[in-house]
Formats: structure tokens, sequence, C-alpha cells
């Protein structure tokens, strides 16, 4: 697939190229993809002179399908338009693969290791094509052969072309024109059943109901009528065009551009757009920069002084139609989400703990963690979405160690095969350091066959010192200076004995650190949080053996370690939580990972000497094993204490998974995200002690094109009611505080839910303060409900990247968690432009609904 830089300056073209040829259709002309002329059809559809896709790929194309079952030969047909791959299976009837629904397309080398898990010779890999793809929140698989190397060739060139156009339209708003085209398009080749170029009216009205616009039917006819010039009964593209021009008309978007026409005399200038942009939108920009911007979306227009004259000879000046001040609020300069398209901005210099990590827990599982199948699966799908840190529970094997959930069914899967996709996926979304936490319950033997792999595999990218003579580590490096680098994390048994040592013999027992109960099966579950308080000054010598000046080659023997494992331990060695008492010295290169319990008492108990840990050290915090569904906590609960390695189960859509991609959304989608100064610089620690209230205006105005629902195949499900939505509104907001800001004069408009710690059932979550707006009924096109809604919250240190805002739109009746919402967004508070935005509407899986967004308006007050 094309790079980031490359398929972003690809779609650019591609707008161009498209509405060019938009266009041309209407006009009546055309020319091929190929450069070749041919003269216009009889008929003025687009279907058949201008494909998205090759003919022989519509019409069809016998291929092999591959799966645990057997080999099937089946006819694969793609559809450009509509973006869809069909093809029938004799099982499952009609099978629907949707293009934005593709999370990767894979071929030749990148294969192999399906290839060899169905035993497929070499050979097919030049014709081997894997889509990975969801569909109802479950990862798919489709497996298959071309017949031959110019049919591989064309439908791998096809499906990234549309990947590359529908995925880049799914990253965001923007691309107004290319967005309106694929929308004609595919509505137009939906709508057309009897696939005679025409729409006639059950046509048109049938296209309504899948559009869930409830158009009444003298409304609609009249509509159709005035698009059927030529009163020939049936609509044209061209005339569908204006038909739906009409149907997409925004009232309440006609009735802001009037209000500013009307208060700026009667046309929506310079001066008029520079006041917008200052009072409405809180925009920073300089005069200068909103001339600029003014100019790339104006047009001139002819502009009366006097007594009407010959329009030639009137000045003009450059003014915004109602259509250009549309297509600008749904522009890119226009974005709710601050850092959505920029590329990574941060200071990337700092040492690595100053920075949050996006991090997964269990990476190896795509399922249930008690009988889930272990799979590189995990591992491509997290990199892919830039990850940096993974989990590798590492067991001895047959031959090679394997990679599998301790004392579960789960399946299990080869340390090399999961060493091999690391090495391929891992910098292909980001340059910067991964972090791979193990967990080795192997023998020394196995042990240095995993060091032979990871040398083999990774080479000079594997971080790694001798035992002996290492310098000491006065400060972690950057993520800069470690970009491309593989860090191995576990714990160094030889540290670990020596502390159980010094402990057993000096500390009365009553002051030992209370362990944490392991609540899986990782030997990482080892923590605790009390302090030791008895004796620690005569030990403090001895206690700094953390850093012993011994190699472990000078410990006593029965320690079952490998030295050379030791060796790839250098800033991130694993050791158990001792307290964070000032007595106790951790050297920099020190990770210790807290279980959710021990990670709540501690923010509880001790917040404070956790985030003075976290200036200088990482601290590692994972959700407890008992919830076997691999739900998620909430992660901002610890971001807030300055924990950096905050681990996700990545196979779980839920609102933990939601938070974690709406944080590492920023920074270019980096994997690393300055931590607030707050937490980050010691000589700003009174910024802790600032606390403010505020009060979030959001203005839910109206939604545009809602999606319908999808069955488990992803077909729309097309003969249930238009829908009745509704939209919730919900600040998720970390416990900073012992009190939340909720005044009396909110407290019967807000619903408001305390934090929790969990159980063995329900997550750890942070508070959350929720409004909601009345149902709009049969209405999912278009819907409008102008209705504003207020949420009080408070916010310590101004670290409203903290406080994360969630937005569903939902159906009356399915106001429950366990419903699917229609449509979803999250973004951190402080990422959230104010003013009047757009903001792009998400499936519960997160995937972006190419078609649907949500108009508000945003503002923050803050009170004195």
């Amino acid at each position: 697939m094309p790079s980031q830089h490359g398929a972003s300056t690809w779609l650019k073209n591609e707008t161009k190229r498209v509405a060019r040829r938009s266009a041309e259709i209407v006009k009546g002309s055309w020319s091929s993809d190929m450069g070749t002329s041919t003269p216009p059809l009889a008929d003025n559809s687009p279907i058949k002179r201008d494909r998205m896709v090759p003919e022989e790929l519509e019409n069809g194309t016998t291929m092999t399908k591959i799966s645990e079952k057997g080999e099937k030969k089946l006819l694969f047909k793609l559809d450009g338009d509509e973006g869809k791959i069909f093809y029938t299976s004799s099982r499952e009837g009609l099978k629907v693969v949707p293009i934005e629904c593709i999370k990767e397309l894979r071929t030749g080398p990148q294969t192999t290791y399906y290839r060899q898990q169905f035993k497929q010779p070499e050979s097919l890999e030049a014709l081997w094509l894997t889509i990975v793809y969801i569909v109802e929140g479950n990862y798919k698989t489709l497996h298959i052969i071309a017949p031959d190397t110019h049919m591989f060739q064309a439908w791998s060139d096809a499906i990234n072309k549309l990947i590359t156009i529908r995925q880049g339209l799914m990253s965001g708003l923007g691309n107004v024109e290319m967005r309106q085209n694929i929308w004609e398009r595919q509505y137009w080749k939906g709508a057309d059943e009897e696939g005679d170029q025409v729409l006639d009216f059950d046509d048109v009205e049938r296209l309504c109901k899948r559009l869930n616009a409830n158009v009444k039917p003298d409304e609609l006819t009249k509509m159709f009528k005035d698009a059927d010039t030529q009163n020939r009964g049936h609509l044209d593209y061209p005339q569908f065009q204006q038909f739906v021009r009409v149907l997409k008309r925004r009232p309440e978007v006609e009735r802001m551009y009037a209000t500013i026409c009307l208060a700026s005399g009667g046309q929506f200038t310079l001066a008029a757009f520079t006041k917008f942009l200052k009072e409405s939108q809180k925009c920073h920009l300089s005069d200068s920069e909103i001339k600029s911007l003014f100019e790339r979306h104006a047009s001139s227009t002819p502009v009366a002084t006097a007594p009407p004259t010959d329009p030639q000879a009137l000045p003009s000046q450059p003014v915004l139609s109602l259509d250009a001040f549309s297509s600008f609020l749904m522009s890119p300069d226009n974005v709710a989400f601050v850092e959505q398209d920029k590329p990574v901005w941060q200071d990337m210099t700092a040492p690595i703990s100053d920075y949050y990590i996006s991090s997964s827990h269990n990476t190896y599982l795509v399922g249930h963690q008690l009988v889930g199948v272990s799979t590189i699966e995990g591992y491509i799908r997290a990199l892919l979405h830039s990850c940096r840190s993974v989990e590798l529970d590492i067991y001895d094997g047959d031959k090679e160690p394997m990679i599998y959930h301790g004392k579960t069914l789960t399946s299990k899967v080869s340390l090399r095969d999961i060493c091999i996709a690391l090495s391929k996926y891992a910098f292909q979304a980001s340059p910067y350091p991964v972090l791979i936490s193990a967990e080795v319950h192997c023998c020394v033997e196995q042990q240095e066959k995993i060091v032979s792999i990871m040398n083999e595999v990774f080479g000079d990218s594997l971080i790694q010192a001798p035992v002996e003579g290492r310098p000491k580590i006065e400060q972690l490096p950057s993520p800069e200076s470690l970009k491309n680098k593989f860090l191995l994390k576990a714990k160094n048994l030889f540290v670990v004995e020596q502390l159980a040592a010094v402990k057993t013999k000096v500390v009365e027992p009553k002051a030992a650190v209370e362990a944490d109960t392991p609540s899986d099966t990782s030997s990482d579950s080892d923590d605790g949080s009390s302090k030791l308080k008895e004796g620690l000054n005569s030990i403090k010598s001895k206690f700094r053996m953390l850093r012993t000046k011994e190699s472990p080659a000078e410990q006593p023997h029965k320690v079952k370690m490998s030295l050379n494992l030791v060796a790839l331990l250098v800033y991130t060695i694993g050791v158990k939580c001792q307290g964070l008492t000032p007595e106790i010295d951790y050297a920099p290169e020190h990770i210790f990972s807290l279980s959710e319990n021990a990670a709540n008492r501690l923010v509880k108990g001790s917040m404070s000497d956790l985030v003075r840990h976290t200036h200088t050290h990482l601290v590692r915090v994972y959700p407890k094993g008992t919830r076997v569904s691999s739900t998620n906590y909430e992660p901002h609960k610890y971001w807030a204490s300055g924990c950096q390695v905050v681990a996700i189960n990545w196979q779980t859509f839920d609102l933990g998974y939601m938070i974690n991609q709406a944080m590492f959304q920023r920074n270019g989608r980096a994997g690393y995200v300055l931590k607030p100064e707050a937490l980050r610089h010691p000589e700003k620690a009174e910024l802790l002690s600032k606390r403010t209230q505020h009060f979030f205006d959001i203005t839910i105005i109206s939604a545009q094109q809602l999606p319908r629902l999808r069955d488990a195949q992803g077909r729309e499900i097309i003969h249930k009611s238009i829908v009745d939505p509704f939209v919730q509104v919900s600040l998720h907001i970390p416990d900073w505080t012992h009190s939340p800001f909720l005044p009396d004069s909110h407290a019967n408009s807000v619903k408001y839910s305390p934090s929790t710690n969990g159980s063995a059932t329900s997550v750890s979550s942070a508070r959350t303060v929720t409004v909601r707006t009345k149902v709009v009924k049969d209405n999912g096109f278009n819907p409008v409900w102008e209705e504003e809604l207020c949420i009080p919250f408070d916010c310590l240190g101004d670290m409203k990247d903290l406080i994360f805002v969630e937005i569903q739109v939902r159906q009356e009746g399915k106001e429950d968690d366990d419903d699917e919402p229609i449509g979803v967004y999250c973004i951190p508070l402080g990422c959230l432009q104010q003013g009047f935005r757009h903001i792009p509407l998400h499936d519960a899986q997160l995937s972006q609904h190419l078609f649907s967004t949500l108009f508000v308006n945003v503002n923050i007050r803050d009170i004195d």
C-alpha cells in the first residue's frame, strides 16, 4: 500500500482527476483511464463511462478461496462505484466485503505465514492475496489465489486504489469534491436496481428510504418532477445529481450564512469572515493568515455601490458564496481535532519517561482470554495503529519458545513467527522505538534460544549491552535517539533474588511490601504498595544493589537466567515495586509493572509519590486478568498519575480502547505523546495544586447522513424503519480532586457517575458526566436538534488533554451501554477546537463512516 505521504499526494491528485471526470460526465465527454478517446455513450451513465476498476474485474474473476475448510473456486467481483467485493459462497450465499472495512491487503511474501499455515507451496505466493477486514467487530481474513500474474496484479492494483481513496477519506473530513463524487456514484449504482442507467420514481423513493431520509410523498414528488426537466418520468445521472443537491440542502447552514451576511451589509466579505473566525471560531490566526484562508475559499463578485448600471463596469471584491461557506465548514481548514492532519510536531528529544506510550496487553490474543486464538495478527494490527509496546508471554516449546496465555486453553504461536511479524511491521506506521514487554517462563536453554531468535531477526535494531562493564545510566534516552529500535523489557531475576534476600534477612515481616495477588498468569503481577518502615537506614546501601556494581556472573548461580538474556535488558529492566519512599533508590532503567488493583491503590493513596517517580522512571499498568472477556479500564485514570505504559487489550473495542485511540491520534500518530507539563517537570509541581472550574457548552445542531446498521455480512439493513436519533455527550474526567465540580443548578440536567476501582467483571473507570438531547423522529438523513447542552467539569494543572469528550448518536429505545451506537466520536478536550465544527462519526470499532458527520458549536467557559 502507498506510504502515508504518498497516499496523501495520490489522493489529492485523484480528487482533481475524479472531479474533472465528473464535470466531463455532465458535459457528455469522456476519456478512458488508459488515455485513449472514446465517443460518449448514448445514455448518461457514469458507470460505463468512467470505471473505477477494470471491466474484467467488475464482470468477475474465478479465483481460488483458501481456508481451514479447504479450497474452492469462486467468482469474485469488484464494484468500484459501490466500493465492495462480492463473491458467492455455497454455504452462506452472497458475501460482501466493503472496501472501507478492509484494514490491510497483503500480497507476496507478506502472505508467507498463512501459506505455511495452510501447507501451500511457495510458488503460490506470487498469486496470493490476503484481505484483512472487520465486520461486526470481528476481524476476518479472506485468502484468494489468482489464476495468473495478470489477474493478480489487476486485483492488487484495483483494491489498493480503492482502499487509498476510501480510507483516505476516512481519516477525517475534507476532500469535499471527491467525497461528493463517490457518494453520488455509490448511491446512483445502488439505486439503479434494474441496471437501465436511469432512476424512476420508485427507485428514488427506495433510495430515500436507504438514506434514512424522511421526505413526505408530496414533497418527494415535487423534487422528482423539478429534477426531471424533460418530463420523461425518470432521472438520468446529471438530473440525479441535481436531485440530491436539493435533498442535501442544509437549512441550518443557510440560516447561519444569512445572519452573517445581514450583519455585514448583505455579503460575506473578508471583514465578515475575520469576525466569524475570531468571535465564533476562537481563531488565533493573524490577519494576514485569515486573509490567505479567505482568498482560498472566496470568489469574486461585482459589488454595487451606486444605482444598478452595467454589471461589467462594477468593481468586484472576493466574497464567500453559500456553497463556499458550506465547503469551508467541512474543510480541513475548519477541523474539530486540532492535531488531526499534523505530522509529528512535539519535541521527541526528551527522556522517554516524559511521554505516554501507546501500549497493548496480551497482544498475541484476538479474542477471549481463556480460549482465544494466539496469532501474529494481534501484533500486526497494533503496530499498524502505531502501538509502541507489545507483550510476549514466552513458554518452552518442543523446539523453540512459544507464545500463549499460560494455564488457559488459548492456542500457541511461535516466538520466531511473532518476531518476524514485529520486524516487518514495527516501523511502518511510526519510526519510534518499540518496547517488547516479555514474561519469560522458559528454562535457561530456551532463554538462549530467545536471544538467538531476536538477534537473528532484529539484528542491529535490538538494543543490547554487555553485562559486565556497562556504564551507569543517569537518564533514560529519548524516542528520537531510539528510532527504529526494539527495547526488550523483562525481569532481571538476579536483581529480584538480591532484593528478596535483603528483605528476608533485615526487614520485619510486617514491614514487607504487600504483594499484589496475581490477577493473571503474568509474573509481572508482583508489585507492592506498602512502605518499608523499619531498618531502612541500616540497609540503604545494600538496597542499592538494584544498581549493584557486582556483575550477575559474581552472584550465586541458583538463579536460572541466561546471562545473554540479561544483556538484552538495557533501558527497560523489570523489577518488583518495593514502594515509593525516598529511601528506595531505583535506577532510571528500572521499570515495574502494576496490576490494575495495585495501580488503583497507589493512585488513591500515593498519587503524588507516583507522579514524582514517573518524572524519571517508566511505569507500566496492565488490566485485570479475571475479566476473561478482555474488557479495558479507562487509561486516563492512570495517565493522570504520570504512568506512561498503560496497556490496553486491543482486541476489545470498548471505551478504554476508544480513549486510547483518541489520545494517540495526536502527534502524527507516532505512538508517543508528551505528558502535560505538570506531570513531567518537577519544578512545576505547583501546577498540581491548581484546580479550575469550567463549563463545556456544546450545541448539537444537526447530523448528516447517519449510517444504517449492517448485518453480519456487512450488508446494509434496509427493511427496518427510519431511525429516531438523539445525541449523548459525556466528559470522562480523572480523579484528580476529592470532589467533582457539580453545581446544584445542573443537578437535574446532567447524569454523574463516580469513578470505580473495578471488580472481577467491571472495569476501573474515571468520573463521567453525561447529558443528552431530545429525540428527532423518523430522520436519519438530516436531523436537526439545535439544542444546547452544558456540562460542568473541573481540571487540575490545566491538563485538559486528559479529559475526554465522547459523543454518541444513538437510536431511541437503544440507550443501554450494551446497545451499539449509530455513530461515535471521542477526542481529548484539549484538542477540540471551539466554534462551529463538523465532527466525523465512527462505528463501534472506530472505523469512520464515509459520509456521516455531526454539526456542533463548541465553547468552554471558565469560572472565575
